[in-house]
């Protein structure tokens, strides 16, 4: 017998179409090791459900997207009319537009609900380095892939928005005029910049948002999910088995339990599509129901409600490079998490009172520049995100200095050089005519700096991280 026959009696694959497949494709191999067999821990809650509704809407996407496509014509005298034409004489072409628009949206929720959980459970700590960044990037790319669609309807947000957020490249130094024409195709967004957009959002980044999901999935089964005490538990073998006492497999549970999560969120997402399609005008700007006009401005442009927060930061400050260079560090800041926050204890459970304290204002600080990025482009709006734009970066100068156990001393001298950069932004953009105004709006990250790095300093118990137990608990 040679080698090969060898080889296939070792390896039984079954008998029928099963047998056949698994003779020339490992699938039954892939089940188990990535579902059946794959072992997650028992204390997972409702937390875990976004990662496979963020899989869900991603299908969701691609399907729509292809429906989409076959009726839309990327050409600037016909994309708007194209758009109408599938909203009015396509069979079920309104309910599957409103399906792609809507699950834009979602999918911008589940994924900022499971980059949060992974802030509170410290998914992105060692082993999960690369893992926090590879889903960083599908955040990134899905941004992009958001941006670009944004455009194809030809409405006058569309337009406008595109025009404003292009634009922004030109703050880059040497290079930036350059590569706003470049990015366009054109000295304005015109056909060239349609052609490009329709090009890359129907096809490269969802190619290569695919690749990346798939990478992010295979390096979260190379180390493991986390879980919410933080507890590794590929620690805690059966002798016996060698399988992990603290886990059970993904096949039947979480599947079954990943089932009822899906129900719950396809029941939210009907609602919406059928009885609010545009979310009150966040999920379809009501300017975008006319057609785009290079030579009417809208009066207020602002990009849809999943890029507010940065767009916020980004109008903050006077100065256009200062306000890029913040846009471009607020993102750029969330992949050095890992090394930012590597305090040996993962989960939000064990830590200490004031860094659980820390998060949650966090989070509240993201909503609230996210309403301001909604709110009109006044001066008021302006100044006030500007204060909370610095309490988005402080809460990471803070995640930085409780990582490292700090003494009374280093919590001093952080106070001291975060108060000089604040001072020093208040003199950068100060103006006689606002005074008033900037040093009220200072207040918001002066009395966060003091807070967080001046109260543990009389208050040492507010620093007490809990023990960490050696087991997972169920809750």
């Amino acid at each position: 017998m040679n080698e090969r026959s060898l080889s296939s009696e070792a390896a039984p694959t079954g008998g029928g179409l099963l047998g056949w497949i698994n003779a020339r494709f490992p699938l039954t191999q892939l089940w188990r090791s990535q579902v059946s067999e794959y072992y997650a821990p028992k204390n997972f809650n409702f937390w875990y459900f976004f990662g496979s509704l963020a899989l869900l809407v991603l299908v969701n996407q691609i399907v729509t997207g292809i429906f989409l496509a076959m009726s839309y014509q990327p050409n600037v005298h016909e994309a708007f009319a194209s758009v109408q034409y599938i909203m009015r004489d396509v069979h079920w072409g309104w309910l599957i537009r409103y399906m792609h628009t809507t699950g834009a949206s979602l999918f911008f929720v589940v994924v900022y609900l499971h980059m949060f959980r992974g802030l509170m459970y410290g998914s992105y700590k060692k082993p999960r380095e690369l893992l926090w960044i590879l889903g960083m990037l599908v955040y990134v790319c899905l941004m992009a892939e958001a941006f670009m669609g944004y455009l194809l309807p030809w409405g006058q947000m569309s337009y406008w928005g595109a025009e404003v957020i292009t634009s922004l490249f030109g703050a880059i130094p040497w290079v930036g005029s350059s590569l706003v024409i470049w990015i366009r195709g054109d000295f304005g967004v015109t056909q060239a910049t349609l052609d490009r957009f329709f090009a890359l959002h129907v096809i490269a980044i969802p190619l290569l948002l695919l690749i990346l999901v798939l990478m992010h999935l295979i390096a979260l089964h190379q180390v493991g999910s986390n879980n919410p005490d933080g507890v590794e538990i590929h620690d805690h073998l059966d002798p016996k088995t060698g399988k992990p006492v603290d886990g059970i497999p993904f096949h039947p549970y979480y599947t079954v339990k990943d089932l009822f999560g899906v129900g719950v969120f396809l029941i939210i997402a009907a609602i919406i599509v059928f009885y609010a399609p545009s979310g009150g005008g966040l999920f379809i700007d009501p300017s975008n129901y006319q057609p785009a006009n290079f030579m009417q401005t809208p009066p207020d442009i602002h990009p849809l409600w999943f890029f507010t927060p940065y767009y916020a930061i980004l109008r903050s400050f006077p100065n256009k490079q200062f306000g890029v260079a913040s846009l471009a560090l607020s993102v750029l800041i969330l992949f050095g998490l890992p090394w930012i926050d590597c305090h040996p204890v993962r989960s939000i459970r064990y830590r200490s009172w004031a860094y659980k304290a820390a998060v949650v204002l966090f989070a509240f600080t993201f909503i609230t520049l996210g309403f301001i990025g909604e709110a009109p482009a006044t001066l008021f709006w302006q100044r006030m995100g500007s204060g909370v734009a610095l309490v988005y970066f402080l809460f990471f100068v803070v995640a930085w200095t409780y990582a490292r156990r700090p003494t009374p001393r280093r919590l001093l001298l952080t106070l001291a050089a975060v108060l000089a950069v604040v001072g020093f932004l208040i003199w950068r953009f100060y103006l006689p005519s606002i005074a008033g105004l900037i040093w009220r709006t200072s207040l918001v990250p002066i009395v966060y700096a003091l807070l967080f790095l001046l109260v543990p300093v009389f208050v040492p118990g507010l620093l007490r991280d809990r023990p960490v137990p050696d087991r997972v608990r169920m809750r």
